[in-house]
C-alpha cells in the first residue's frame, strides 16, 4: 500500500481530468448550441433571401391563367429572366398540369413545353402546400423550394402551377464550418488553459492531502517526530490540524503502551509463578520464563501448541472441560478439588509438583477471548507436608513401641512379678532404660525444632580443630580401654599437619562427631578399622570419617539425613537409635553455613563428610579437656 502511485491512479490527475473534462464537456454544449442556432439561423436568412417576391408570383399566376400558351411563355421566360439573385442557381415554373412553362438555365431551355420529371413539383401541385428542401449531393448542399400558384381572384383559389427554385448554399456553410472551426480552436485552448489552471488547482488541494498520507505512513512505522504543514484555516487545514493531533495522540498512545507492555514483560520474567495465556482455541500466545523452567521447554516449542499438550493432559481433558471448570476434574492423584485448581506432574520432571490456576479471559460481551493459566510451583510445601505427616508418624510410632513395653513390664509388676527377686530387677531396669530411651527422644525432638525455629543459641568459639577432632577419638579410645564388654575396633586418624582454627559451637560440633562416630562403632564389625581425616581445601575444613560396615543401599543415601530414617530399622532400635542424630548433625552444620554428606556403597563402608568455611586465623589456644 506504500508504493509508488501510477499517473492515472493519482487523485491529482482525477481531479485534474474530472475538471477538464467538465470544462470541455460545458463548452461542447454550449457550442454544439450556438452552432445549432448559428446554421438555423443562417439557413432562414438565406430561404428569406432566396424567396421569390410576392409580385413576380403574381404576375407568373397571371400569365399561367391566359389561353394565349405562346404568349404566355414569353412572359414566364422574361419574369424569370428578370429575377436578379447571385444566390439562386435555377428557377423553373410549371403549369397546373406539370408542364414546364419557363426556366432560367439558357441551356435547359428546350424542355418548355414538356412535363417536368420531378415528382415534387406535381404531389406540391395537387397537395397545394409550399415544399422546401436542403440537400447535400457530391456537388455541395443545395436548398429547394417548391411554391404552390394559386389564383385568388376565384372563389377556390385554384392552382394554376408552380414555381421551383434552387440555390446553392455551399456559401452558408462554408461560413457555418469556419464559425465552427474558429469554436473548436477556442474550445482547444480553452481546454488547454482549462488543463494548466486544473492542474494548480488539483495541486493545491493534493499536495496537503499527500503530505498528510506521508505522515500517516511515518505514523504507522512508529516515527511520530513529523508534522504536517497548514496551508489554510479551510477543511484541508482543519484535516492537517487532526492528523497532527493524532500523531501527538498516538505518539502519548504508544509510550504509554509500550511502557505497559515492557512492565507486564518485566513482571511476567521475574514472576516466580508460571503463566501461559491461549488463543479462543487453546493454543499457547504467552508464556513466561518460569513457566518455560516449570515444563522444560522454550518459548518457540511451545508458542502455537494446545496447551493441553504442553501440560500434558490431552489424554484426560479437552479445551471445553478446562473452560467449564468442572468440579470433578483431576489431572494427577495429588490434584485439588478446587472449582478454578488442578494438579499436574509434568512427564519430564516428576519431582515437580505444580498447581495450576485457570481464569477464562472474556470481553464484555462475555465472548471467551482466551484462557490463562498460572502455575504454582508447591513441590516445597507438598515435601513439607509429608515430612510433617511422616514426622508425626514417626514419633507416634517411635514412643509407642518404649511406651508399650514400659506399660506391659508395669503391668506385669502390677501382676505380681515385683515378689519376684529375680524378675522384678530386670523389669524395672528395662523398664528406665525405656524411659530413658524416650526422655533422650523428645531432647533430640527440642533440639531439631529450635534449630528449625533459628532459636537455638549458638556459642561460637575459635578452636583449634586439629586438638577438638583429637580430644573426641581421644575419649572413644578410652571408652575401648576401660569397657572390656565394648566392641572392638581402632582407630587411624590422618590430619593435616598445621594447625586449622576455625569458629564453631565445640558443643554442638562434639554432638555431631559422636553422632557420626557412634553409628561407625555401630556398623562396623568387631575388629574393624575406622580411618578419620582432617584436611583443608578451597578455604573449607573437610573432616570426614570412615568404617567397614555393611554400607548404605544406593537408594537410601539421599535419606539417612531424614528424622527417623533408619537403614536397619530393626538393629538401629534394638541398640537404641532414635533417627534423629543424623538430621540433627545435619540441622547443627548448616548452622555452621558448612553442608555434611555421605559416600557409601552397599558391602564396603561408609565415609561421612562435614566441610565447614575456613579462613586462615594466626592466633591460636590450647584445647584442653577443661574446654
Amino acid at each position: 500500500m506504500n508504493g509508488k502511485i501510477r499517473l492515472f491512479q493519482s487523485i491529482h490527475f482525477k481531479i485534474a481530468i474530472v475538471f477538464v473534462l467538465l470544462l470541455l464537456a460545458t463548452i461542447e454544449i454550449i457550442g454544439a448550441y450556438f452552432v445549432k442556432q448559428l446554421e438555423q439561423q443562417n439557413v432562414d436568412n438565406f430561404e428569406s433571401m432566396v424567396t421569390i417576391q410576392p409580385y413576380i408570383s403574381t404576375q407568373l399566376v397571371t400569365e399561367l391563367s391566359t389561353d394565349d400558351t405562346e404568349t404566355a411563355n414569353r412572359s414566364v421566360k422574361n419574369i424569370v429572366a428578370d429575377i436578379d439573385n447571385s444566390s439562386i442557381s435555377e428557377v423553373l415554373v410549371v403549369d397546373n398540369k406539370g408542364v414546364i412553362r419557363g426556366t432560367s438555365n439558357a441551356n435547359d431551355q428546350a424542355s418548355i413545353g414538356q412535363r417536368t420529371p420531378k415528382s415534387d413539383i406535381k404531389s406540391v401541385i395537387y397537395a397545394n402546400r409550399k415544399k422546401t428542401e436542403i440537400t447535400s449531393t457530391r456537388d455541395g448542399s443545395y436548398y429547394t423550394s417548391i411554391t404552390p400558384l394559386t389564383n385568388q381572384s376565384t372563389d377556390a383559389n385554384q392552382v394554376v402551377g408552380a414555381i421551383y427554385v434552387r440555390a446553392s448554399m455551399d456559401t452558408v456553410y462554408r461560413n457555418i464550418n469556419q464559425v465552427t472551426v474558429i469554436f473548436l480552436t477556442a474550445s482547444l485552448v480553452a481546454g488547454l488553459l482549462g488543463m494548466i489552471i486544473a492542474i494548480f488547482i488539483a495541486r493545491a488541494i493534493t499536495q496537503p492531502i499527500d503530505e498528510m498520507k506521508k505522515q500517516a505512513i511515518q505514523i504507522a512505522d512508529g516515527d511520530y517526530s513529523g508534522q504536517v504543514r497548514i496551508y489554510g484555516h479551510d477543511e484541508l487545514g482543519q484535516l492537517a490540524f487532526a492528523v497532527n493531533n493524532l500523531s501527538i495522540r498516538v505518539e502519548e498512545a504508544q509510550e504509554v503502551s509500550d511502557a505497559e507492555r515492557r512492565r507486564l514483560d518485566s513482571v511476567l520474567s521475574h514472576m516466580t509463578d508460571g503463566v501461559i495465556a491461549t488463543d479462543r482455541r487453546g493454543n499457547v500466545t504467552i508464556i513466561n520464563e518460569a513457566a518455560q523452567g516449570f515444563l522444560n521447554t522454550t518459548g518457540d516449542d511451545t508458542i502455537g501448541e494446545s496447551i493441553l499438550t504442553v501440560l500434558g493432559i490431552e489424554k484426560e481433558y479437552s479445551f471445553r472441560d478446562l473452560l467449564e471448570n468442572k468440579r470433578d476434574m483431576v489431572i494427577e492423584p495429588d490434584t485439588q478439588n478446587d472449582e478454578d485448581e488442578q494438579t499436574v506432574s509434568p512427564d519430564h520432571a516428576r519431582h515437580l509438583i505444580l498447581h495450576v490456576d485457570f481464569s477464562l479471559i472474556q470481553r464484555e460481551t462475555g465472548f471467551i477471548s482466551g484462557l490463562v493459566c498460572v502455575l504454582h510451583d508447591v513441590t516445597e510445601q507438598e515435601k513439607n507436608e509429608r515430612e510433617r505427616r511422616e514426622f508425626v508418624s514417626n514419633v507416634s510410632h517411635e514412643l509407642r513401641t518404649p511406651l508399650t513395653s514400659v506399660r506391659s513390664y508395669i503391668e506385669a509388676l502390677s501382676d505380681g512379678a515385683w515378689q519376684d527377686e529375680k524378675l522384678a530387677p530386670q523389669f524395672l531396669t528395662v523398664t528406665q532404660e525405656e524411659t530413658d530411651r524416650m526422655i533422650r527422644m523428645i531432647n533430640e525432638l527440642l533440639a531439631l525444632s529450635r534449630l528449625d525455629q533459628g532459636t537455638a543459641k549458638m556459642e561460637l568459639e575459635y578452636v583449634n580443630f586439629n586438638e577438638f577432632f583429637n580430644y573426641i577419638l581421644d575419649r572413644f579410645d578410652m571408652m575401648l580401654k576401660t569397657d572390656p564388654k565394648q566392641k572392638r575396633y581402632r582407630i587411624e586418624r590422618e590430619f593435616t599437619k598445621h594447625d586449622l582454627w576455625v569458629e564453631i559451637d565445640t558443643d554442638k560440633m562434639m554432638q555431631v562427631i559422636d553422632n557420626i562416630m557412634n553409628n561407625a562403632i555401630k556398623y562396623s564389625p568387631d575388629g574393624g578399622v575406622i580411618t578419620t581425616r582432617l584436611i583443608e581445601s578451597h578455604n573449607n575444613l573437610v573432616v570426614s570419617i570412615s568404617d567397614q560396615g555393611l554400607g548404605i543401599p544406593r537408594k537410601d543415601i539421599s535419606k539417612v539425613f531424614d528424622r527417623f530414617y533408619r537403614v536397619d530399622k530393626a538393629r538401629s532400635r534394638k541398640q537404641g537409635g532414635t533417627g534423629l542424630g543424623l538430621a540433627i548433625s545435619k540441622e547443627v552444620v548448616e548452622a555452621h553455613h558448612g553442608r555434611i554428606w555421605v559416600d557409601s556403597a552397599e558391602g564396603r563402608g561408609s565415609t561421612f563428610y562435614i566441610s565447614l568455611p575456613y579462613e586462615p586465623y594466626e592466633d591460636g589456644g590450647e584445647w584442653s579437656e577443661e574446654n
